[in-house]
């Protein structure tokens, strides 16, 4: 059944609500968190030796914008909550954009890479493609989108956030139809059984 637009008005801001109210909780338990492998992962497929312009979709407090920073990158922070953006700012020294995800306004070919670390699962079903075909448009030829989202088969609330949850087949199938190319994917966390490998990660590439 198709969501209103009123209804995904809701989503959106229920979810960024969310965030407004718990951000400084949510970056103290997700500061030290390790996405190396997933930063690794991102950057490998990538031009080395440059400087590269990188988007941090839902860049949150800016935890992975400092490290892009501290390898010589030149990143852009991109988040619905306000508070994180300005922690972001504060945390980083770079930029962070304030835009909703349903709302995108992103410059055609201005990034290199755009890393999305947990972020891309609230968008609903019905608006993914239309969000994946403006990140298709911000990147330049042959640039990288790095997705990871929560493992499953389903969409709906959460609390007061929305999620859509996904296995491969169906995220691949998402990103084939955006003119995405699959270069790789894995799950996380790493050396464990499958079934507590609660995160899958992709690595793509824009086709011209």
């Amino acid at each position: 059944m198709k969501i209103l637009p009123e209804v995904l008005d809701v989503i959106e801001r229920s979810t960024i609500d969310h965030y407004e109210r718990n951000s400084e909780s949510f970056w103290q338990g997700t500061r030290d968190h390790d996405v190396s492998q997933n930063i690794d992962a991102f950057l490998s497929a990538l031009p080395k030796g440059k400087s590269l312009d990188i988007l941090d979709l839902g860049c949150g407090p800016g935890r992975d914008m400092c490290t892009f920073k501290s390898l010589g990158h030149r990143p852009v922070g991109l988040d619905g909550s306000k508070a994180f953006c300005r922690m972001a700012y504060q945390n980083s020294g770079c930029p962070a954009l304030h835009q909703q995800f349903l709302s995108l306004e992103l410059e055609l070919g201005s990034f290199d890479g755009i890393f999305a670390n947990a972020s891309l699962f609230h968008v609903p079903s019905q608006e993914l493609t239309k969000v994946l075909q403006k990140l298709h448009r911000a990147l330049r030829s042959d640039g990288i989108l790095f997705s990871s989202n929560p493992r499953g088969n389903g969409e709906g609330w959460q609390g007061q956030r929305y999620g859509h949850y996904m296995e491969f087949d169906e995220y691949k199938a998402y990103l084939e139809g955006s003119d995405f190319k699959i270069l790789n994917h894995y799950y996380r966390p790493a050396d464990m059984p499958r079934a507590q490998q609660t995160w899958l990660a992709i690595v793509s590439k824009r086709r011209s």
